[in-house]
C-alpha cells in the first residue's frame, strides 16, 4: 500500500466510502459492546440500592 497523498489514502482507490464506513460501523459496535454491560451494571446497582432502602424502611 503506497499512496502518494493523504487524499489518495482517504479515497482508498475509489473504495474509501466502503472502507471507512466499515471501520466506522465496527468501531460503533465495539463501543456498544463495552458500554451496554457497563450501563446495565450501573442500572442493576441502582435498582438494588433502591430495593435495599425500601426494605430498610419497613
Amino acid at each position: 500500500m503506497n499512496f502518494s497523498s493523504f487524499s489518495e489514502f482517504i479515497a482508498m482507490g475509489n473504495h474509501g466510502l466502503y472502507v471507512w464506513s466499515s471501520y466506522g460501523i465496527s468501531l460503533a459496535v465495539l463501543i456498544f459492546n463495552v458500554a451496554m454491560p457497563l450501563l446495565a451494571r450501573r442500572r442493576y446497582l441502582q435498582d438494588e440500592a433502591r430495593r435495599m432502602r425500601r426494605e430498610d424502611m419497613k
